[in-house]
């Protein structure tokens, strides 16, 4: 039967993490799951022109003229 433990620590220098718990006995096998609390000074939040920059063939449009031009060149081609 499985037993979930819950448990919060720090990461040590060096990256370590230690998990101490009466329950858990040597030579017993374990899955261990670490799930980051990141603080939101260090979290790096991209923009929507960051992602749209960064996507293979994207097409970034300045305004909604540009948007109609680039429309009517895909249906051009398409018609050929």
């Amino acid at each position: 039967m499985a037993t979930q433990i819950r448990v919060q620590t720090r990461v040590q220098p060096g990256g370590r993490v230690e998990v101490i718990n009466p329950k858990l006995h040597a030579g017993d096998t374990v899955d261990v799951i670490i799930q980051t609390h990141v603080p939101a000074e260090h979290s790096h939040r991209r923009s929507a022109l960051d992602i749209i920059n960064e996507a293979p063939g994207h097409v970034l449009f300045k305004t909604a003229d540009e948007v109609d031009a680039y429309i009517r060149e895909l249906r051009d081609e398409w018609d050929r």
